[in-house]
């Protein structure tokens, strides 16, 4: 009888691992093919860049590389969900404030936007904010077009999102003061400041 019953908590527990294969959505963003040279002439191979959330505010990206395409893929996938970041959204479609993020020579300029505006982005870049989430984001890329130096970037960028609660935290003030400047404008600032 007691192995019955471990035999049904194995079932559930392979169950449950894949409902969680199941809340991520993943995205190719490029694949190359890679040639190693040797002695007895090439040995051709293929690399991947992937890109993964949960479109909730997790997103990672992953490279891997194999011998043949799936493989390449899978090993992305898997490094993608090893490096996920948290990033903090508005209303839960947009971003809290500008942000710009570099890697490398490839710079991005990321802007919070107004409902229906959607996804303003590049391919990779689109790929990113389509996992993470986003409904509403305007995104310019500068500099390098290189698909992985883009993701990067865009990631760095992500990362320096803060929302309103965690500097309410660290100054000691309450969300209504912080998010009653976002919305007096920049005049009511100067005016404090002033």
């Amino acid at each position: 009888m007691a192995r019955e019953e471990g035999r049904g908590e194995g079932r559930r527990r392979g169950r449950d691992r894949d409902e969680d294969r199941d809340e991520f959505v993943d995205k190719l963003v490029a694949i190359n093919r890679v040639a190693k040279v040797v002695k007895g002439g090439k040995n051709f191979g293929f690399a991947a860049l992937v890109v993964v959330g949960d479109q909730k505010g997790r997103v990672g990206y992953g490279k891997g590389k194999a011998r043949e395409v799936p493989e390449a893929i899978r090993k992305a996938t898997q490094e993608a969900k090893r490096s996920l970041v948290r990033v903090p959204l508005r209303e839960g479609r947009t971003l809290h404030h500008d942000a710009q993020g570099r890697w490398g020579a490839g710079k991005v300029v990321l802007r919070a936007a107004p409902p229906g505006t959607g996804i303003i982005a590049g391919g990779p870049m689109r790929a990113v904010f389509e996992t993470l989430g986003v409904q509403d984001v305007v995104a310019k890329s500068l500099g390098s077009s290189n698909p992985y130096n883009m993701v990067r970037a865009t990631i760095d960028a992500l990362a320096n999102q803060t929302s309103p609660r965690s500097i309410a935290n660290k100054r000691g003030k309450k969300v209504a003061d912080i998010l009653s400047r976002r919305s007096g404008g920049g005049e009511a600032v100067g005016v404090d400041a002033a």
